[in-house]
């Protein structure tokens, strides 16, 4: 029996000891070597400036409704890391066409964020049918001097989208009188907007009752604009080598039709997915050229395998996004 008793005392001291053991174990790796995601899922609010401009138009961030509307945008951009990463990375391919011809045409530099809040940088297209970068439908498109055919949609060619967003946006700007209202009417439409005036009588977006796509969507734009401006405060850690970079290419000017664009492609030595890639523009695996046309297809310069340079290693872990990086 005293046998038996000693057996089991043993038994249970020695798990006693290996339980305290392993605890001791863990919490020292704990306390004293903490693993690189001890704080991923830290959350935390990320701060809303006293003061901002758009389109160097004062944003009333005293008012209680704006500066938390603002903050709600923050919060959402903020915490969907995938598609905010996406957008960061490709800014650095999308947003040097666009500010210059923004410059050119005579609109603010603030409206490239429009653009990212449309479509995040990429030509897609939405459930009413808007398409591109700048989200036309195919009907105002059409207005705005953009062709959309079988084999040709101008909403996905970044330079004449940007073009006709920017005539578009002048439009607003005359009809309504601040670049705020013609950012709001560019979401909600002319018409909409007016209506919405005349009703309210109020002349403020910051002050008006609307649909809540677009009570949102000045916000959402200001978010953009504070994110890409101020990367390390709002949590973002890229380097120069981690962004696209712009390809370079040569224009090829085309006046008669294509029958074959893969053929087309293999003529100038260049595969078709690289042809289809740099002209987003085209939607055929052929090119109808009528009626004294002419269009103008990029091929890359390089070959294919000759863009390392793009992404040499890192030496300042932070991308200063501000400063046209």
């Amino acid at each position: 029996m005293k046998k038996n008793v000693t057996i089991i005392t043993t038994c249970l001291l020695t798990a006693v000891l290996a339980v305290t053991g392993c605890w001791a174990v863990t919490k020292s790796n704990t306390d004293s070597d903490p693993t690189p995601n001890q704080y991923a899922n830290t959350i935390t609010a990320p701060p809303v400036p006293q003061a901002m401009t758009f389109a160097g138009e004062e944003v009333p961030l005293d008012v209680y409704w704006v500066h938390e509307a603002l903050d709600r945008e923050l919060i959402v951009n903020c915490y969907q890391h995938s598609k905010t990463l996406r957008i960061l990375k490709l800014s650095t391919r999308i947003f040097p066409v666009i500010e210059k011809i923004l410059k050119e045409e005579g609109v603010p530099d603030d409206f490239k964020y429009l653009c990212v809040a449309e479509s995040g940088l990429e030509n897609v297209t939405s459930p009413a049918s808007a398409g591109g970068y700048w989200q036309f439908i195919p009907s105002t498109a059409k207005v705005y001097g953009l062709e959309v055919s079988n084999d040709v949609d101008e909403r996905c060619h970044l330079e004449k989208s940007t073009r006709a967003a920017c005539r578009y946006l002048k439009k607003m700007k005359n009809q309504f009188g601040s670049w705020t209202m013609a950012a709001a009417g560019y979401n909600r439409g002319d018409g909409g907007l007016q209506a919405a005036v005349d009703d309210q009588q109020v002349h403020e977006y910051w002050d008006m009752w609307l649909n809540n796509e677009t009570s949102r969507y000045l916000y959402r734009i200001l978010s953009f604009k504070l994110i890409f401006e101020n990367p390390q405060e709002y949590g973002v850690k890229l380097c120069p080598a981690q962004m696209y970079h712009p390809v370079e290419t040569k224009t090829v000017k085309v006046t008669s039709s294509i029958p074959s664009l893969p053929r087309f492609a293999e003529q100038h030595h260049v595969t078709y997915r690289e042809l289809r890639n740099l002209n987003p523009w085209i939607r055929n695996n052929k090119l109808t050229v009528a009626g004294g046309k002419s269009y103008d297809i990029e091929i890359p310069k390089h070959p294919k395998s000759d863009y390392k340079d793009l992404y040499k290693d890192c030496e300042n872990p932070y991308l200063n996004l501000g400063n046209g990086q």
